[in-house]
C-alpha cells in the first residue's frame, strides 16, 4: 500500500503572521498585499530581509539580502518589524491543532511547514481531497495561506508544495515526476547544497531529469553516499518516515461543511452529537479532561458565530459534552438561519490523573466510563465507525467530518 503524505508550509509565514497580527489589533492595511519586507535592524548592522510579500518578490528581493539590497530593487518598499518570536510560534501551533484534527502523525519540519502521514487516516477520503480542504480551512479558519503538497513520500509531498504560490495545492505522484519535476533546474532538487550545483553543472546536470537519467553508480563515485541520495531523490525515491513526537494538544475540536444548507436544528443535534463522540474519543485517547465547550455555526454568508460554556466538571464523557454543547446550541442557533458548518471544541483540557473527584459523582463517573471503554475498545478494533449511537447513525453515512479518527 502507498504511504499517503502531505506537506503543508505556510506561505511567507513571517509576513502573513504579521499581517494577520496587524488586522486583528485594528489595521486596515493588509501588508501582504504591497510591495514590503519584514525587517532586522538595519541601524544596528542586522538590516536583511527576514521575510518578503509576493509584491517584492516580484522586483527580485530575496530572503536573508541586505535591506539596503532590497532598496535598490524597489526604492519604495515598505519595511515592518517582525512579531515576537512567542507570538510566531503561537500562530504556528494554530496550523499544528487543525492538522492534528486529520492525523496524529505530524512531523514538524521547521516552525512554519509539517509532514502530515494520512496512511491509515482516510476514511473513504482522497489524499488530494483533505489537502484541499486543510487549504481552505487555513484560509478561512486562520487567516493565512499556506500550500500543500500531495504524494506517495516526503520527498514528493516536499517537491509539490514548492511549486506555484501562493495558496495552491500540488500533487507529485509517480507518474507525474517526470513532467512535473524533471524539467526543473537541479538547483531545486530537495536536499541539494549550493555547492554541488556548479559541480554537477560542470558534468552536464543541469535539471533534475539530467540527473535522474545519469549513471547512478558514476554519481556515487563522485559524490559519495551522498550522490546516491540525490540521484535517488531526482527519482522520486525516498522510504523515509514522517518523524513526529506525540504531543499532548492544547484544544481538540472536530467539524463539517455541508454541501447545502441546513436550516433545522432537528438536523442540528445528530451531527453535533457526531462530532462530539469525535472529540470525547481523542481525549480519552490522549487520557485527557476537558473543562470547557465551545461551538461554532457558518452561516452561507460566511458569518462565524461561537460561544463557550465551562463544564460543571473535568470530563471526557461523550455524554456529558454532549449535554453542554446541546445546550449551547439551543442557546445560539434559531431555527431557519442557514447553516453551513457546525464545529466543536473543547479546551483548558488536563491531564486525568490530576483530576479532582467528587465523592458525589463517582457513581454517574464510573457508569459512564465503563460505557465509554466499551465503546472505545470496539473502535479501536474494528474502525471508529465500528459502532456509533443510536441517534448519530444516520448521519454519519451522510456527512464527512474532519477526523483524525
Amino acid at each position: 500500500m502507498n504511504k499517503q503524505i502531505l506537506h503543508v508550509d505556510v506561505n511567507n509565514a513571517f509576513l502573513s503572521w504579521t499581517a494577520v497580527e496587524m488586522l486583528k489589533n485594528g489595521s486596515n492595511i493588509d501588508i501582504r498585499t504591497e510591495p514590503c519586507i519584514i525587517g532586522g535592524d538595519e541601524e544596528n548592522r542586522r538590516g536583511i530581509v527576514i521575510a518578503k510579500s509576493m509584491k517584492a518578490k516580484e522586483y527580485g528581493i530575496v530572503t536573508a539580502e541586505t535591506i539596503y539590497s532590497a532598496k535598490n530593487k524597489c526604492p519604495w518598499i515598505k519595511i515592518y518589524k517582525g512579531l515576537e518570536y512567542c507570538k510566531y510560534k503561537e500562530y504556528s501551533n494554530k496550523l499544528y491543532n487543525l492538522l492534528n484534527e486529520y492525523t496524529d502523525i505530524i512531523e514538524r519540519f521547521s516552525i512554519d511547514e509539517c509532514f502530515l502521514d494520512m496512511t491509515k487516516y482516510l476514511k473513504n477520503r482522497t489524499l488530494l481531497e483533505i489537502g484541499k480542504e486543510i487549504n481552505e480551512r487555513a484560509r478561512k479558519e486562520l487567516g493565512f495561506t499556506v500550500n500543500v503538497g500531495v504524494a506517495h513520500n516526503k520527498l514528493l509531498a516536499k517537491m509539490a508544495s514548492d511549486f506555484e504560490k501562493p495558496d495552491k495545492v500540488h500533487t507529485l505522484f509517480e507518474d507525474e515526476i517526470e513532467t512535473k519535476m524533471w524539467n526543473l533546474p537541479v538547483s531545486e532538487l530537495f536536499m541539494l547544497g549550493k555547492k554541488t550545483v556548479p559541480k554537477l553543472n560542470k558534468i552536464g546536470i543541469n535539471t533534475i531529469g539530467d540527473l535522474a537519467k545519469y549513471d547512478k553508480y558514476e554519481i556515487i563515485k563522485k559524490f559519495g553516499k551522498h550522490g546516491s541520495l540525490i540521484w535517488e531523490y531526482a527519482n522520486g525515491i525516498d522510504n523515509s518516515e514522517v518523524k513526529y513526537i506525540q504531543e499532548l494538544p492544547k484544544s481538540i475540536g472536530h467539524s463539517t461543511t455541508f454541501p447545502e444548507d441546513i436550516t433545522s436544528i432537528d438536523k442540528l443535534e445528530p451531527i453535533l452529537l457526531t462530532l462530539t463522540e469525535h472529540v470525547a474519543f481523542k481525549l480519552r485517547k490522549y487520557n485527557l479532561l476537558a473543562n470547557t465547550v465551545n461551538l461554532q455555526l457558518r452561516t452561507n454568508e460566511f458569518k462565524n458565530y461561537s460561544h463557550q460554556k465551562k463544564l460543571l466538571s473535568s470530563t471526557s464523557s461523550t455524554q456529558e459534552i454532549y449535554k453542554i454543547a446541546k445546550e449551547i446550541l439551543n442557546e445560539m442557533y434559531k431555527n431557519g438561519t442557514p447553516i453551513r458548518l457546525i464545529g466543536i471544541k473543547v479546551d483548558n483540557l488536563i491531564n486525568k490523573e490530576d483530576e479532582q473527584i467528587s465523592i458525589f459523582s463517582c457513581e454517574k463517573t464510573n457508569t459512564t466510563e465503563k460505557l465509554d471503554q466499551t465503546v472505545d475498545e470496539i473502535k479501536n478494533k474494528y474502525g471508529f465507525g465500528a459502532i456509533t449511537l443510536a441517534g448519530t447513525l444516520e448521519t454519519s453515512k451522510n456527512i464527512k467530518f474532519n477526523s483524525a479518527e
